[in-house]
């Protein structure tokens, strides 16, 4: 898994797609049944990676464990502040998710439940 590759992807999931920044944003979206990817980054606390693992057993949502500090993914993603988690909803023109390599049954984006 090459770094440079997911971190284009990354970054092309956020200007193409539609993602939810922030450990509250990525819990609402979640629960509501939304998301493809869980994204944590490695200076997250313990308690957001616990959580993200917890909410990936629940709703089979992959979570990818980012090798670099929230800042780092911040600016991969093109923001000027640090990036503990996010969630990709949709995935765009991204490949993010062949490149994290997540399997089949778990790459379609859920709907939203009505």
């Amino acid at each position: 898994m090459d770094m440079v590759e997911i971190q284009r992807e990354i970054r092309r999931s956020v200007d193409t797609g539609k993602v939810a920044f922030g450990e509250k944003e990525t819990e609402k979206n979640v629960l509501k049944g939304n998301g493809a990817l869980i994204i944590v980054s490695d200076s997250a606390t313990a308690s957001t990676k616990e959580k993200a693992k917890h909410w990936s057993k629940i709703f089979s949502i992959p979570v990818f464990e980012y090798h670099g500090k929230g800042l780092e993914l911040g600016s991969v993603c093109g923001k000027p502040f640090s990036v503990g988690t996010m969630l990709v909803l949709d995935s765009g023109k991204s490949r993010v998710l062949e490149v994290i390599a997540v399997p089949a049954s778990a790459k379609k984006t859920k709907k939203t439940r009505e």
